[in-house]
């Protein structure tokens, strides 16, 4: 039975006494899945593991997201994608994730995310301290914070998550080689609509759901109120007290819930500092179905 020791902080908790080379008991899923609502984000440290062994955990919290393409995802495990600044032959062997500032991947979706999970590989390193520090910020205790007008004022609204906001925004960017959006890969990802606040699966608690990446207006306002509203909620939820850094190791997985959480990539390396992360993203298909919270989180 794995061991569960929290950080301390407003996130996080180490998970001991796992190897996920092998397959994980449902006894070992239950306790992981409750440690995740509680926690946010659990770090797995000192794994060896291959693509297949990343896809295979990842499934048991439901099914894996495809990307737009498939040029930075494994050959031979497709569901598993390639984050890195490698450049092999002169052609980059996986997508750059670092830089890409706050936001909750897949809230531009109808079908929510659910958890993303993230296996270092190759971890940049300067004067013996590690870079690409990954930030998240607590939107359980963003909510719980929020003025009591503002509850009031948008229980029931709901805001529109567009992928092509980030997409833009990153484009943006110096030294940026991202193209736009063809009208094929726009269509893959027409906007989402979600509530602002959302009760989460597991805890049944309500979380902030509504983040700078991709939420791009409150339905229910008017233009200028919705900006006004947004520019307060994204200042509220990324205060200082509400946050939590990573410091990634090699063999480190990290799992973090995208429903209760924002995650925020920092790029503190160069281009000859070298990170590689193998992902699966992990759409929320599963968890908010009532069997499945009766089977594995009443059981937890």
């Amino acid at each position: 039975m794995p061991t569960i020791e929290p950080t301390g902080q407003i996130l996080g908790a180490t998970v001991r006494g796992l190897d996920l080379a092998q397959p994980l008991s449902d006894a070992d899923f239950a306790v992981l899945l409750r440690a995740l609502g509680e926690h946010g984000v659990l770090r797995i440290p000192e794994q060896r593991i291959e693509a297949r062994h990343l896809r295979d955990f990842s499934r048991r919290f439901g099914p894996i997201q495809t990307g737009i393409g498939g040029k930075f995802h494994h050959k031979e495990v497709p569901e598993v994608g390639i984050l890195s600044n490698v450049v092999e032959n002169g052609e980059p062997i996986g997508l750059a994730d670092a830089g890409q500032d706050w936001h909750t991947d897949m809230s531009y979706t109808d079908t929510k995310g659910f958890v993303n999970v993230l296996y270092a590989v190759k971890v940049p390193q300067r004067d013996g301290k590690p870079l690409g520090d990954t930030l998240f910020a607590n939107m359980h205790a963003a909510y719980a914070d929020l003025p009591q007008e503002v509850k009031t004022r948008l229980a029931g609204m709901t805001a529109t998550h567009d992928f092509n906001k980030f997409w833009e925004e990153m484009r943006r960017r110096p030294g940026s080689a991202r193209a736009p959006l063809t009208p094929e890969q726009r269509a893959k990802r027409p906007p989402a609509v979600h509530p602002v606040f959302m009760t989460h699966p597991i805890t049944g608690r309500t979380v902030l759901y509504c983040n700078p990446g991709y939420a791009e207006r409150i339905n229910e306002l008017d233009e200028a109120e919705s900006q006004r509203m947004l520019d307060f909620l994204f200042a509220h939820q990324l205060q200082q007290k509400y946050l939590y850094a990573h410091h990634w190791a090699v063999g480190d997985l990290l799992i973090w819930d995208h429903i209760g959480t924002l995650h925020n990539a920092i790029p503190d390396y160069g281009p000859e500092e070298h990170r590689l992360m193998l992902r699966c993203q992990v759409m929320a298909e599963k968890v908010f179905d009532p069997a499945f919270q009766r089977q594995w989180l009443r059981a937890a």
